[in-house]
């Protein structure tokens, strides 16, 4: 017998932030599995629903693109065609992989990556907000499974009441898809790459946290360091005494393609990500993956990601980054350390093997397994960070 499901294909229409790459790679790896009539996949019958107009995610070939709703009008697109079109002709299962979903479909998998509405919520819009306060805990009632992307992540929806421990899974990102980005410098990363540029990949939200490296770039001169900057920013968003920040040494980049990410993280020393909270935090998962050390947070889920492959600095502590990025450039073998410890620990984290967990959790939905047998798909210890430190 044929199980039916459907995959909430909103994210296609949205910009591509680490929840729609974590939403593409999943049914990118589903879709290989299910061509490979993997043992949980082999009755399936998957199609990718998305609104009128939307294009395809290329590389499917086991799951069917359909469009639903219609091709005009408030249905069409964004949250109400997710809540009243998309429901309509789903005859089983469906999956929502980008923190929501129609909840008045009980039977779904919804991943939920993080509550940062709730723990920072500075870093939304007013409408943004109100919308997550209500969706989440809707969906954490209504979904048969919750996933999230990391235990941090899982604690906070417990904790806060969000969703119950016993229907709610651990799927992590995966580095699988950094081993296929060409480094390729464009004219403006070759200009600033180097063995004392400090990459900082974020946007102004409060909880990135960005405004402790703005801070401190004069200190940084002083050791001639300089600060690489890449995201969509604007820059009289974030100030410095009053003035907009210009220093002589942090580069504005904006958005990068791939390649040119790829060749300033290799060629630069290091990764700086001081965010506060994150659900995961993908662009370190990242930067492991292509051979490029990382100074990050000691908190949330960022010791869970990088384990032992890490420096760590509190997002409170200016002094301890300064400190951080002393020791990458002064202290021998350091940055090659954590250069081979990196490339090690981002394997622990497989997009295959995520996607392994949601056919579990399809299985477990459609009653063909028990709850029991859920796995979590990869080991997240996050009490190794001292041992580079």
């Amino acid at each position: 017998m044929r199980r039916v499901w459907a995959i909430n294909g909103r994210f296609l229409t949205q910009k591509v932030t680490g929840v729609q790459r974590y939403a593409s790679e999943i049914v990118l790896a589903l879709d290989r599995k299910i061509a490979a009539a993997d043992r949980l996949a082999q009755d399936l019958d998957v199609e990718l629903v998305v609104p009128a107009g939307t294009g395809e995610l290329p590389g499917l070939s086991a799951i069917r693109l359909r469009h639903s709703g219609p091709a005009r009008g408030p249905l069409a697109s964004g949250h109400l065609w997710e809540q009243f079109a998309l429901p309509r002709g789903l005859q089983g299962g469906l999956l929502s992989l980008g923190n929501s979903g129609p909840v008045a479909h009980r039977r779904q998998i919804a991943c939920i990556h993080d509550v940062n509405t709730r723990s920072f919520p500075a870093s939304y819009s007013l409408p943004f907000r109100l919308l997550h306060l209500a969706m989440v805990p809707l969906l954490g009632r209504s979904a048969k499974m919750i996933t999230t992307v990391s235990q941090h992540s899982a604690n906070e929806l417990v904790a806060r009441a969000l969703c119950a421990s016993s229907k709610l899974l651990v799927a992590p990102n995966g580095y699988e898809h950094a081993l296929q980005w060409q480094g390729r410098h464009s004219e403006a990363t070759h200009s600033v790459a180097g063995p004392n540029t400090i990459v900082l990949v974020g946007s102004p939200a409060p909880h990135k946290n960005m405004s402790l490296l703005i801070g401190i770039a004069d200190k940084l001169v002083a050791e001639g360091l300089q600060l690489a900057i890449v995201g969509q920013i604007d820059r009289h968003v974030l100030q410095h005494d009053g003035a907009p920040v210009g220093a002589g040494n942090v580069h504005w980049l904006g958005r990068l393609p791939d390649e040119a990410l790829t060749a300033l993280l290799q060629d630069s020393l290091c990764l700086a990500f001081p965010s506060f909270t994150e659900g995961f935090g993908l662009p370190l998962l990242e930067a492991m993956a292509i051979g490029c050390a990382v100074v990050t947070s000691d908190r949330a889920s960022m010791p869970e990601v990088c384990g032992h492959a890490a420096l760590y600095a509190s997002p409170a502590d200016p002094e301890a980054w300064l400190d951080c990025f002393r020791r990458l450039k002064h202290e021998p073998g350091l940055r090659g350390r954590l250069i081979a410890a990196g490339r090690g620990r981002a394997t622990r984290f497989s997009w295959n093997d995520s996607a392994q967990a949601y056919l579990q959790a399809m299985a477990v939905v459609d009653g063909l397994t028990a709850p029991e047998a859920l796995t979590v798909s990869a080991p997240l210890d996050h009490a190794e960070h001292s041992a580079l430190a």
